[in-house]
C-alpha cells in the first residue's frame, strides 16, 4: 500500500523515475505522476535571481541606481 498520500521520492533518469522504495503497487499498474523538483532551501531563490544569485551587493547597487533614475519623488529610497 502506498503511504503519505501516495508521495514517494525518486530520481529521474531520462524517461524513467527510480523510486526510493517500493510503491506497493502491482507490476504494470498505471499511475498518474505529478513532478515537483526537490530543492535545497534557498535554491529556488538562487535560480530565480540568475546572474545575481551570488552577488547581493551588486544587485543592491543596481536597485539603488534604478530608484535614483526614476522621476517619481514619492518613491522611497532603498535602505543602505
Amino acid at each position: 500500500m502506498v503511504m503519505n498520500n501516495g508521495e514517494i521520492k525518486g530520481v529521474v533518469h531520462g524517461k524513467t523515475i527510480e523510486l526510493e522504495r517500493d510503491a506497493g503497487l502491482p507490476e504494470g499498474q498505471e499511475v498518474r505522476v505529478m513532478l515537483r523538483p526537490m530543492l535545497i532551501p534557498g535554491e529556488g531563490l538562487r535560480r530565480s535571481f540568475g546572474a545575481w544569485a551570488e552577488d547581493a551587493e551588486e544587485l543592491d547597487e543596481f536597485l539603488r541606481q534604478v530608484y535614483r533614475e526614476r522621476d517619481s519623488a514619492d518613491r522611497p529610497e532603498l535602505p543602505q
